[in-house]
């Protein structure tokens, strides 16, 4: 009798193996995350001199590296070791956790469509503070750079917005070569050049505004990311169902494991 009892509570196979497998690579994903985050701040001195972290006016890239590997990993960590080992207080963990991010990624979700305008203020001085700071990192460099080349698009509202760079504006005072100029990554891309024009910015923003859409991109990028949720409000929400999906298949499988180990526990106390 106690043996057909215990038959009927059985940990399933099927579902402990695919969190684990499933897990496993997130654990490992965010590990390879949270390592190139590491390695770039070490080519970057950032390691050797830890208070230069709080130092860069803007946005370091790297953060973006650090964060999302580190809740990969322990996210990973907990659903990997928690299916392997049985572990209810691990398995627990993993599921409030993910929880957790939905309903901040839901309440994000619900915030943003509620207050758009302030979204977009907020957008815009974060793309400003970062126009700031933009020859402080090469890695902000870079994706400022990807940004605006992607979008073609030049600052957050416009080419002024880059009177914000100390190199960029147009004072009298300034003595860079860069005065009154844009980033090349502003300008319009010409087929015909197979070499990008570093300096194809110089200057042009001391031309009349009707000659500088020949040469730069003259819409800012935050009504260009604007159009571009427009334009492909289908893909954006397809992925954003699916990562919800996702979520909450993780969280049944996940206690419906918990279930089992709890019931078999159960059993053979009772047996």
């Amino acid at each position: 009798m106690s043996g057909n009892h215990y038959k009927g509570h059985e940990v399933s196979c099927c579902i402990k193996y695919f969190i684990f497998g499933f897990n496993i690579l997130f654990w490992l994903l965010g590990m390879a995350l949270v390592g190139v985050g590491l390695w770039a701040w070490s080519e970057k001195g950032v390691l050797s001199n830890i208070s230069s972290i709080t130092d860069l006016g803007g946005l370091d890239p790297v953060w973006l590296f650090m964060v999302v590997g580190g809740v990969m990993f322990i996210l990973g960590f907990a659903g990997c070791i928690g299916a392997l080992r049985e572990n209810t207080f691990l398995l627990k963990f993993f599921s409030v956790f993910l929880g957790i991010i939905f309903f901040l990624e839901l309440t994000t979700g619900v915030l943003a469509f509620v207050f758009k305008d302030w979204i977009k203020d907020q957008l815009n001085l974060f793309i400003n503070n970062n126009i700031r700071a933009y020859r402080d990192d090469i890695d902000l460099q870079n994706l400022i750079d990807f940004t605006q080349e992607y979008w073609e698009c030049c600052g957050a509202f416009g080419a002024d917005d880059w009177n914000l760079n100390i190199y960029f504006n147009c004072t009298d005072g300034n003595p860079s070569r860069e005065r009154c100029g844009v980033p090349f990554s502003c300008c319009t891309k010409d087929p015909a050049e197979d070499v990008i024009n570093t300096q194809c910015g110089y200057d042009v923003r001391a031309k009349p505004d009707s000659e500088q859409k020949d040469y730069i991109n003259v819409k800012g990028c935050v009504p260009q990311f604007e159009k571009w949720l427009q334009d492909n409000l289908t893909l954006v929400a397809g992925i954003f169902i699916g990562v919800a999906l996702l979520q909450i298949f993780g969280i049944c499988l996940a206690q419906n494991l918990v279930s089992d180990i709890e019931a078999v526990r159960a059993s053979c106390f009772f047996t």
